[in-house]
C-alpha cells in the first residue's frame, strides 16, 4: 500500500513544477517543504528572463520587481560596457513566485505540507518506496511509487539514496547576496562586475528591485575560496560604492555551475533542479532550467507509474529528454564557463576596451563574445557548439 504516486521533496519552482506536471496529469501527489514558508528564505538573484519564463506560466505584474532592458558590465580596471538587452528580462520577488508556482500545484490537486524536514528514506528491496521526514517535533513517515528529489545543492536525498553528487571545486561557486534599500539605480538595468578584485572566477551583480532597492550578490569559484572570502569582498564593494545602502536581508550557499549529473534516477527516485546540477553553468541561473527538469520529471513519473516501471530503467526517459530539453546544450555551456574562468584580469581589460569602441547601439551578447572569441579562439569553438547544441 502506498499513501501517494509522487513525493516531491523541495518547495522550490523545480519541485513545484514537478509536483504540477504529475498532479495534473492524474498522480497523487504531495510536496514536502523542509521550511515554514514556500519561497522564504530567498537564496537567489532572482534574474529571470521573459522567453525562458513563458514556457511555462504568463508572467503576472505582481510577481515583478523590475523589468530590465539595459546591461552594463564592467571590467577589472572599471572600463563600463553597456548596451540594450534585446531580449526581455525580469527581477523576481521570488517570494511571491514561488508563492505563485506553489498554489499552481495545488490548484491541480497536490498537496503541499511545510516545515516538513525529510531526514530518511524508506527503501525496500532496493527500491526507494517513500520518505521518513519530521513535522512539528513528530516522526512520520510516508510511501510512495516514486520519490523526487528537488531538495538544492546539498541533494541530501540524492546522498541517501547512493546517487554520487560530489562536486568539483571549480564547479561550484562560494556566493552572498544581500539585499539592500537606500540606493539610486537605474531601475532597468542590471550591472556586472568581473576580475578578481570584484569576484574571482566568477562575477558581482547589481540587480535592481524597485522602490530604491536591490539584490547585490556574488560569487567566488570554489577553487579559489581559499584565498578570497565572498562575506569580505561584497562588503568591501558596498563601502566603496554604496556606502549609504540599508542592509535589509543577506544569504549566503553554494552555486553548482556543473555538469548534470551522471546519474538523475535510482529505482523509485529521480533528481531534479539544483539537486541534479541543472544550474545554467555560465550565468549560474537555475529558475528556468529547474522548471525544465521538475516539469520533465513529473512527466516521466506518472508514465512510469502507469506502466508499473519504477525500476532506473523505468526511468531512462527522464534523463533523454532533459538531455534533449537542455542537457546538450548544459555542456556546451559548461565548456565555455571552463573557457571564461581561465580568462587572465589583463585579458578582460583588452577585451573590454575593444568592445567600448563598439558603437553603442550596435553592442550585443553576440558581438561582445565575437570579442571574447578573437582574445580567447577556444572559446568560440564552445560557442559554436552551444548554439547548435553539437
Amino acid at each position: 500500500m502506498t499513501d501517494y504516486d509522487v513525493i516531491v521533496v523541495g518547495g522550490g519552482p523545480a519541485g513545484s513544477m514537478a509536483a504540477y506536471s504529475a498532479a495534473s496529469k492524474g498522480a497523487k501527489t504531495i510536496m514536502l517543504e523542509k521550511d515554514r514558508d514556500i519561497g522564504y528564505p530567498v537564496r537567489c538573484g532572482e534574474a529571470v528572463s521573459d522567453t525562458g519564463l513563458r514556457q511555462f506560466v504568463e508572467p503576472k505584474p505582481e510577481w515583478i520587481a523590475a523589468t530590465i532592458k539595459k546591461i552594463r558590465m564592467r571590467s577589472p580596471d572599471n572600463t563600463i560596457i553597456d548596451f540594450k538587452s534585446l531580449m526581455a528580462g525580469y527581477v523576481l520577488h521570488r517570494r511571491i513566485f514561488d508563492y505563485a508556482l506553489a498554489n499552481r500545484a495545488s490548484q491541480v490537486g497536490a498537496e503541499i505540507q511545510t516545515r516538513a524536514y525529510v531526514d530518511g528514506l524508506i527503501v525496500e528491496d532496493d527500491i526507494v518506496k517513500g520518505v521518513k521526514y519530521q513535522y512539528m517535533g513528530e516522526k512520520r513517515t510516508l510511501k510512495a511509487k516514486i520519490v523526487i528529489a528537488a531538495d538544492g545543492v546539498e541533494s541530501r536525498i540524492g546522498r541517501m539514496a547512493g546517487i554520487r553528487t560530489a562536486i568539483k571545486l571549480h564547479d561550484i561557486e562560494s556566493g552572498y547576496q544581500v539585499t539592500v534599500g537606500n540606493i539610486d539605480i537605474d531601475q532597468e538595468m542590471i550591472d556586472f562586475y568581473v576580475g578578481k578584485n570584484w569576484a574571482p572566477g566568477g562575477y558581482l551583480w547589481v540587480f535592481p528591485k524597485g522602490d530604491r532597492m536591490a539584490n547585490i550578490g556574488l560569487g567566488v569559484v570554489g577553487s579559489k575560496a581559499k584565498d578570497y572570502n565572498s562575506h569580505d569582498l561584497l562588503h568591501k564593494f558596498l563601502k566603496e560604492h554604496y556606502p549609504q545602502a540599508a542592509m535589509l536581508t543577506s544569504v549566503c550557499g553554494g552555486v553548482p555551475v556543473a555538469h548534470t549529473l551522471k546519474q538523475i534516477t535510482g529505482n523509485g527516485i529521480m533528481l531534479t533542479g539544483d539537486a541534479a546540477r541543472m544550474v545554467n553553468p555560465v550565468s549560474g541561473g537555475g529558475i528556468v532550467s529547474g522548471m525544465h527538469g521538475g516539469k520533465i520529471a513529473g512527466e516521466v513519473a506518472m508514465e512510469a507509474i502507469a506502466v508499473g516501471d519504477v525500476s532506473s530503467k523505468g526511468l531512462a526517459e527522464y534523463p533523454k529528454r532533459w538531455r534533449k530539453a537542455g542537457g546538450k546544450n548544459h555542456e556546451a555551456l559548461h565548456r565555455i564557463s571552463t573557457s571564461i574562468k581561465d580568462i587572465t584580469d589583463d585579458e578582460l581589460n583588452r577585451i573590454a576596451l575593444r568592445v567600448s569602441k563598439i558603437p553603442r547601439e550596435e553592442r550585443s551578447v553576440l558581438k561582445i563574445f565575437t570579442v571574447v572569441a578573437k582574445e580567447k579562439p577556444k572559446i568560440l569553438l564552445d560557442v559554436t557548439r552551444a548554439f547548435v547544441g553539437a
